[in-house]
């Protein structure tokens, strides 16, 4: 039986994650239904990788050259039911044409 809520992280370059931050919590994100406190996530910071391969349109970096980012790695909780437009509102806001992210369910 799926659960209510599910984990969210996403990885972002640092200079666009207050963006990405912003459009997950004003999607739903971030906030148990029983709290007084909205906009929750947590942050750490490190070091992306990437290989950007023909046909890529990177954001950063170039075709056929090993890239490193400082990233930062946002995680968040989010309702279910609210999963599909925090992660469209998440990708919009993200500036990769390939978003990195993870999405797991959470014990009730």
């Amino acid at each position: 039986m799926p659960t209510k809520y599910v984990k969210i992280a996403v990885f972002v370059p640092e200079e666009n994650a207050e963006a990405v931050r912003l459009a997950l919590c004003n999607a739903g994100a971030g906030k148990r239904e029983d709290s007084n406190y909205s906009h929750c996530t947590f942050s750490t910071k490190g070091i992306g990788r990437f290989l950007p391969e023909d046909g890529a349109n990177p954001h950063i970096g170039t075709v056929g050259a090993l890239e490193e980012v400082a990233e930062e790695r946002i995680e968040t909780i989010c309702l279910r039911s609210l999963l599909p437009e925090v992660l469209v509102a998440m990708k919009q806001a993200h500036p990769y044409e390939e978003v990195a992210y993870d999405v797991w369910s959470l014990e009730d």
